[in-house]
Order: C-alpha cells, then sequence, then structure tokens
C-alpha cells in the first residue's frame, strides 16, 4: 500500500511511521517537513494531496488540541476547533476524493478523563470526531473506509512532561491501533488503545 502519514514527526506520527514502515510504501508529511501538511490551512492539504498522487491509505496523526478554561473566549474556543476537529474533516473529505477504491482513512481523537481541568474543548473535538467518522463511514463512495484512533495519554508523552509515565500507553501499542485500522477492514470504528 501506499500510505501518506500526516504528522509524521512527532510521537505517535514516528512511531506509526515505524510499524507500517515495514510493510507498506509511507510517505511522511509534517507542518515543517519537506512535504508541508497543515491541518488549519486547508490549502496546504491539496497541494499535498497533489504533490504525492495516488494513494491507498491516509492517516492523520497531527491533531492536538488546548486545554481551556472558563475564562476562553469563542475566538480561542473556534481556533482550538479548527485543526484538531474541522482540519481533520477537511483532509478525509479530500482523502475520499483522492484515495484509490476501497482505501483507508484513519483520524486521530483522543480520551479526555472525566474532570481534567480545561478538558471541556477536548471532550468537544473528540466527541464531534467520533460522530463525524460513524456518520461519514456511511457516506463515503467506492468501498473507502474511515476510522478513528482515539488514545489516552500516551507514555513518551508523559515522560516529556516530566509526568508519572505509568498511566501511558506506549506509543508502539497506540501504533498498533493505527496499523489494525489502515491494514484491516473496520468501517467506522473507534479503537481505543
Amino acid at each position: 500500500m501506499d500510505i501518506l502519514i500526516v504528522g509524521a514527526t512527532g510521537t505517535i506520527g514516528s512511531a506509526v511511521v515505524r510499524a507500517l514502515g515495514t510493510s507498506h510504501r509511507v510517505i511522511g508529511a509534517s507542518r515543517g517537513g519537506a512535504l508541508r501538511a497543515d491541518l488549519e490551512d486547508p490549502s496546504s492539504l491539496d497541494a499535498l494531496f497533489d504533490a504525492v498522487g495516488g494513494l491507498d491509505a491516509v492517516v492523520c496523526c497531527a491533531a492536538s488540541g488546548p486545554l481551556t478554561g472558563p475564562d476562553t473566549t469563542d475566538e480561542e474556543m473556534a481556533a482550538g476547533a479548527r485543526g484538531k476537529l474541522f482540519g481533520q474533516v477537511a483532509l478525509a473529505r479530500r482523502a475520499a476524493t483522492r484515495l484509490r477504491d476501497h482505501g483507508s482513512i484513519t483520524l486521530t481523537g483522543g480520551a479526555v478523563p472525566a474532570g481534567l481541568r480545561g478538558g471541556s474543548l477536548g471532550a468537544l473535538i473528540n466527541s464531534g470526531l467520533e460522530g463525524y467518522v460513524r456518520h461519514a463511514a456511511n457516506e463515503l463512495p467506492r468501498g473507502l473506509r474511515i476510522n478513528l484512533i482515539s488514545p489516552g495519554w500516551v507514555r513518551e508523552t508523559l515522560v516529556g512532561l516530566g509526568a508519572d509515565p505509568d498511566g501511558g500507553t506506549p506509543a508502539a501499542e497506540v501504533a498498533r491501533a493505527y496499523a489494525r485500522a489502515v491494514e484491516g477492514a473496520a468501517q467506522g470504528e473507534v479503537f481505543r488503545p
């Protein structure tokens, strides 16, 4: 398979590149890479698809959302949702017109622990992604599939934050969920590694 991974240089993205790169041709893209992809800039997504040509799968590992507080403005809320929610939807919509028949789209959500201070925007975004994927699965043409990976804390991220890594899932384990979504037959599913 020819697989485009957006966010290929991040913690999860680089693990997904390793997991899929042994059996498939992987093309990595990122905000600052040679192949540029910025979820907040739809024109960069169009240019990316024009540059890479025919693909069998698109995986998005580039998504992140900010923590917010009660004093967050409407504009800050909208900006927070722009990349992770609307940017991934824009990526998926473009992939649906560019992938080969029976291709796969895999997006990234997340699990926000209940009661996490500042987690309300993240919960909103992740719930929106789950709803989008479940419904888009019934709307995609040509046998295309779409799924969502919804990891909790990643061990390597916790280490980078100086937090206790015991509650995190290793990036390699999270990457295996992406590989199952791409290589398997799942449609409209949410994987929670």
